[in-house]
């Protein structure tokens, strides 16, 4: 068609109709011809007249949702172009079917002795459910909760779970609540798939089992059955593992374990053993996990949990000497993307920096000890003495979603951080987080860096994805909160792990960080 003069550069053309299914749909050519049409390479959506769009909308909801309701759901992002570059904003959609929630894009495969890592709620999960999907107060509610956990510390003495009558021990069940990242591990012979939560904060595995004669919750996948593999085994009452951590004994004398998390989660069944298959190259037999009968909980729709703790019945632990006691992950930049998991060294890494594991504590032995001892932003050593952090500790968790400082720690990094972000405006706050902008309208902004220094002369320099938690354009926060009791331990959660290859070399009591790891 001509070119309109008062938009020369577009590329004009005459659409007169639509259809559906191979169906003309009746609206009048000129319903289109007396506005006019572009075709445009940098427009996403198709815009059409009102009119148009609402013939076209009802006759492919009237054909579509009768085989299959399908919903489209966005997260929001902020990306970056370099270390204090963030540009803003984008949404990611994508189209899951709401009664099985299995995402329209799929895992790549894992290779070598590395899984695939992906956050439950981004585009490349397995286990998308929009009925579960829990928004940024609901996390950072269950984040307080698992803190709560880890601040209140392993009473000595073990607690009942009522419905049951199993005890419960303590040095098994540590806080669960937030974990969000999540692998694909194969249990049985023949292999049967599972997504599975990975946390260092946790020492027992788990996976939800058939005849779940206590109840399960619901998983996106199958329940596994212990009947149709030939490498099951149950755990007898007089093994050393079962002394260790089993609960009780049934008739047959079984062991029987019980995990009960911080936030009042909770999974009971059978102590067992099995092959555990990483990757098709990477298989440990004769694996002690939990397979669960009675399991009630905020784990959405994952099938188990596989822990990465200090305690021996880890898979840290359990695969130490097939893996050398080193294992690392990197934890993607956002939700969209993928990090990985991986078990045994992985080869030279120059850019990894270490700094000492301290001892464990003997009331919370599952957890990796380091010593912070200090604080940046925008390359200014901010004046705490490292006594702030060392008094109390500080551990790095893979399953809380912020960092947690001690009071007076946090307070000198947000006001400096406050003033190197005096250009932008503030914004309300969000439960635990105080230091909110409203980004609305900006295409970019410039994020002062934040380093966090340990012993050793390692200075962790958080990637820019990992500094403000974006709950949406209008409100991201600085990802860190402080402790309300001065004594409750420090916590470096996976916001600011984001991006770092998370080396823990065990053997040698030495946990890394190296930037760009998943890239």
């Amino acid at each position: 068609m001509l070119t309109n003069p008062a938009k020369p550069s577009f590329y004009y053309v005459e659409l007169i109709g639509l259809s559906v299914g191979g169906k003309n749909l009746p609206i009048p050519p000129s319903t289109f011809t007396d506005t006019g049409t572009i075709i445009y390479s940098s427009t996403v959506i198709t815009y059409l007249p009102s009119s148009g769009y609402s013939a076209l909308r009802d006759e492919f909801s009237g054909r579509w949702q009768t085989i299959i309701p399908w919903r489209l759901h966005c997260q929001y992002e902020l990306l970056h172009a370099n270390h204090r570059l963030h540009v803003l904003q984008i949404i990611r959609c994508l189209l899951s079917s709401d009664p099985s929630g299995v995402s329209a894009q799929t895992l790549a495969a894992s290779s070598g002795n590395k899984l695939t890592v992906v956050h439950r709620h981004g585009p490349c999960s397995p286990i998308i459910n929009t009925r579960q999907k829990l928004n940024h107060r609901q996390i950072l509610h269950r984040d307080q909760a698992r803190v709560i956990s880890l601040h209140n510390g392993i009473s000595a003495a073990s607690r009942k779970d009522k419905s049951t009558g199993v005890t419960v021990p303590d040095r098994v069940g540590i806080s669960f609540s937030t974990s969000d990242y999540i692998v694909t591990v194969g249990f049985g012979t023949p292999k049967k798939s599972f997504s599975v939560i990975f946390d260092t904060g946790s020492d027992i595995s788990w996976i939800q089992c058939r005849p779940c004669a206590g109840g399960c919750y619901s998983q996106n996948e199958t329940l596994f059955d212990p009947s149709q593999s030939s490498t099951y085994a149950n755990i007898s009452c007089s093994s050393a593992v079962c002394l260790s951590f089993g609960s009780a004994c049934d008739a047959s004398s079984t062991c029987i374990y019980a995990v009960r998390y911080g936030d009042n989660s909770s999974t009971v069944g059978f102590l067992a053993q099995e092959t555990l298959t990483l990757t098709p190259s990477n298989v440990l037999t004769n694996f002690e996990f939990g397979c669960g009968e009675k399991n009630k909980g905020l784990f959405g729709s994952v099938a188990g949990l596989v822990g990465l703790g200090r305690g021996e019945v880890s898979l840290a632990s359990q695969a130490a000497q097939e893996y050398g006691g080193v294992f690392s992950y990197c934890l993607p930049p956002r939700v969209s993307s993928t990090g990985y998991l991986t078990l045994g060294a992985s080869g030279p890494a120059p850019n990894v920096r270490f700094t000492p594991i301290l001892l464990t504590n003997p009331a919370k032995p599952s957890f990796y000890y380091v010593e912070l001892i200090g604080l940046s932003v925008g390359g200014k050593n901010l004046p705490i003495p490292p006594s702030t952090f060392t008094d109390t500790g500080t551990i790095i968790d893979s399953g809380t979603v912020i960092t947690y400082l001690p009071s007076s720690g946090y307070s000198a990094l947000r006001d400096e951080f406050r003033r190197q972000m005096a250009n932008y405006s503030m914004a309300p706050p969000l439960p635990m987080l105080d230091t909110c902008y409203n980004f609305t309208g900006v295409g970019s902004i410039s994020l002062p860096s934040v380093g966090l220094r340990f012993s050793g002369g390692v200075t962790l320099d958080v990637d820019p994805s990992g500094i403000l938690y974006p709950a949406s354009i209008s409100q991201a926060c600085l990802a860190f909160s402080g402790n309300s009791d001065p004594s409750s331990i420090s916590i470096i959660g996976n916001t600011v792990q984001r991006t770092y290859d998370i080396v823990y070399d065990v053997a040698r009591g030495m946990i890394g960080f190296g930037a760009g790891g998943c890239s």
